[in-house]
Formats: C-alpha cells, structure tokens, sequence
C-alpha cells in the first residue's frame, strides 16, 4: 500500500469569517487583539477588514481615538453556493447572539432554535 498523506492543516473558516466572527463578538476590539485571536498578523487583518467594509459586510465608526465596527445585517454571503443566505445566521451561530429579526427560544441555543421545533410544531 502507498503511503498516506496526512492533511491537517485546513479549517473550515477562512480568514476573512473568522475575522467577521471575532468582530462580531467584540465590536470595539483593535485589530491588534483580532489578530492575536485569529492568528494571522495585524497587516493581514486589516487588510481584511478593509474588504469587508468595502463588500459591505462592516462599518468602521470612530469612537474617540479608536475604531468601532458594525456587522451590516442583511450582508449576504458571496458564493453561488450559499446564494440567498445571510451571512448573520452563521455568526449567530459562532458568536451565540441572535440573529437579526430572530427571536431566541428559552433554553435553546441560538443556532438550533430553528431545528427545535419539530414537523409537528410551529416554528
């Protein structure tokens, strides 16, 4: 038998979600933390925050000397793949906040509050 190779090093978020999603959590954080979080390097994050405001995903509001960002509700996400999905159900999910306009079911963690419901119940 041939030798297998072993691939560990992929993930399923790239860069630029895991840079929305610890956003998301800390709105007021300095991309300085962000990095530290994400493991990439301060210029590779803002280089990334700079395309999602660009695309639309974030604002960068100035809040005394600092930077403050807001998630865009209603951002979509970019492949055909996800076509017609919006990109604040994931960081929901991620971030354990509700998504916009979503109510949260008691006792239910917000990314499965949709799926508690049976075929029987209503949603």
């Amino acid at each position: 038998m041939g030798s297998t190779v072993s691939r560990h090093n992929w993930t399923f978020l790239t860069n630029h979600a895991r840079v929305l999603v610890t956003i998301a959590r800390d709105p007021g954080a300095r991309l300085r933390d962000v990095a530290l979080v994400c493991a990439l390097t301060e210029r590779t994050v803002q280089a990334i925050v700079t395309d999602l405001e660009a695309d639309g995903y974030l604002r960068r509001l100035r809040d005394g000397r600092r930077n403050r960002y807001e998630i865009s509700p209603g951002a979509m996400f970019r492949h055909p793949a996800e076509a017609g999905v919006q990109v604040d159900g994931l960081l929901a999910l991620l971030t354990g906040a509700p998504a916009a306009g979503k109510a949260v079911t008691p006792g239910v963690s917000p990314g499965l509050a949709g799926a508690a419901a049976g075929p029987d119940v209503p949603k």
